[in-house]
């Protein structure tokens, strides 16, 4: 282990996380964590734990780990994204060329309705991104 451990530990859980305390700071120099608090990612709250004070290094020190988390879901989220688009040509390039009629008939009405829906939503949020350019445009 490495020489100075960090003065706080999160433990990643649904939706956020759980906090502690890191303390090594006694006489058998054990490890101690003690929780001091949960942190929920979704709606940025943050609640301590039971009769937990917590202390401007603490908030500073969950703000910063939430900062972080928020940006590094958005990049995961974003990264499955251009994966999801890898997959549709991998999907096609194996309807074309390796598929049987038996699987085709397993996946196809799901993979059209899929299609339809995910064709549908993007073509109207382009619509409403071109709209708001032009209504920009105009009123500049």
């Amino acid at each position: 282990m490495g020489a100075e451990l960090p003065k706080y530990y999160f433990r990643i859980r649904d939706n956020g996380a759980a906090v502690f305390r890191v303390d090594t700071e006694n006489r058998q120099r054990r490890i101690e964590m003690d929780q001091i608090a949960f942190v929920n990612v979704n709606k940025g709250e943050v609640k301590p734990h039971g009769d937990t004070d917590l202390t401007d290094d603490d908030i500073a020190a969950i703000q910063q780990w939430l900062d972080q988390r928020v940006r590094l879901l958005a990049q995961r989220n974003i990264d499955d994204i251009h994966r999801a688009v890898d997959y549709m040509n991998i999907t096609t390039q194996w309807v074309q060329s390796k598929a049987s009629d038996a699987q085709l008939d397993d996946v196809t009405d799901a993979l059209l309705l899929a299609m339809h829906d995910l064709r549908s939503v993007l073509v109207r949020k382009k619509a409403d991104r071109m709209m708001q350019k032009t209504d920009a445009t105009e009123n500049s």
